[in-house]
């Protein structure tokens, strides 16, 4: 089968996994990389380091193709982490040599809040993004995916803008102020993601973990785990109803401890994948609650080999993800996974 073929069955099957009329139950994912490099520093000034390391990437995936059978999507890495957003309002970012970039707060008033304003797009620092995304494809070619850059919600972004140590209080004590910054992110969101998804298409790879989506958007959610069901869906679910409805569906990835929040997760229209960084013993109950209304793809999908985790939970529809430490290996997990999966 040509490249182009292979691909477009690929994508299929996510659209088929993540459709709940549809009988596909599992899609899965075989990580191995080989002798690929780690990847460079996210420092602005490694701008040609990243993109080196993009495209070997990017054709290692594709070359994997030819000899590694799974529902894995090529894709072209965006390297971003959770400051990008944060960045453009103003906030400083602090860039470790061995771990991902983080904002540092901005604000820490109602005050300060109101008097931030919200950034024009082309004159921020998320420029910088259009200009990578517009290089890696003149390397590798149009029909190449992209992979989403980091998109926090709303709210979570206003959380690394605003300290917590006063924004959590503000929730309470000045709701409005919080709602108004929320309300700016928000307004940056939508003109970023209306210009990625008009320049490059509709579709993408998420961030994390690494889904396909045909269309939609995909984001984190993790500042859930701090507030009660009545705040999120106060702060919180207002703003992710917008983004699904926007874009055509959404698939959220959250690492809070956030059990309490998953009847509201259901209140989400147009939820397509849900992701939880969660122990075993708290996912084993995700599975079944979850179970009928999204596809999910969680940190633990069960115990012993890969070719049995289907049989955990029958009623789920979620991804089988393995790590083989060989080519050997990773071809005898191929073999095995698709008799689960096809």
């Amino acid at each position: 089968m040509d490249f182009c073929s292979l691909l477009k069955e690929r994508k299929q099957r996510w659209m088929d996994f993540m459709d709940m009329s549809s009988p596909t139950r599992n899609v899965f994912l075989i990580h191995y990389y080989g002798d690929m490099p780690a990847r460079p520093p996210q420092w602005p000034e490694k701008d040609r380091e990243q993109l080196e390391w993009i495209a070997r990437m990017y054709e290692f995936y594709v070359e994997q193709t030819e000899w590694l059978t799974d529902d894995r999507v090529p894709f072209l890495d965006m390297l971003t982490g959770t400051e990008i957003f944060a960045e453009a309002f103003g906030c400083r970012v602090h860039r470790p040599e061995t771990d991902m970039p983080f904002a540092l707060p901005l604000v820490r008033s109602a005050g300060e809040a109101s008097r931030l304003k919200a950034p024009e797009l082309g004159s921020s620092t998320l420029a910088r993004l259009f200009e990578m995304a517009d290089k890696l494809r003149e390397l590798e070619g149009k029909q190449a995916v992209l992979r989403l850059p980091d998109i926090q919600s709303p709210m979570d972004i206003t959380a690394l803008i605003w300290d917590k140590n006063d924004l959590f209080v503000a929730m309470l004590e000045t709701p409005e102020a919080v709602k108004e910054l929320c309300g700016k992110v928000e307004q940056l969101l939508f003109a970023f993601l209306d210009e990625w998804f008009s320049r490059y298409g509709r579709e993408f790879v998420a961030h994390f973990p690494c889904y396909y989506m045909p269309q939609g958007i995909s984001v984190s959610e993790d500042e859930i785990g701090s507030v009660s069901p009545e705040m999120f869906e106060e702060f919180f679910l207002p703003h992710l109803v917008r983004l699904s409805e926007r874009y055509g569906g959404i698939g959220i990835h959250c690492c809070a401890t956030a059990k309490h929040q998953w009847h509201n997760f259901k209140k989400i229209p147009g939820l397509k994948l849900l992701n939880l960084v969660q122990p075993p013993e708290v996912l084993q109950d995700a599975y079944g609650f979850f179970s009928g209304h999204t596809a999910q793809m969680h940190s633990w999908c069960g115990g012993g080999p890969a070719w049995t985790w289907a049989e955990n939970f029958p009623g789920a529809k979620f991804v089988l993800e393995a790590y083989p430490g060989s080519r050997t290996e990773a071809e005898e997990l191929s073999e095995k996974l698709q008799k689960i999966c096809r």
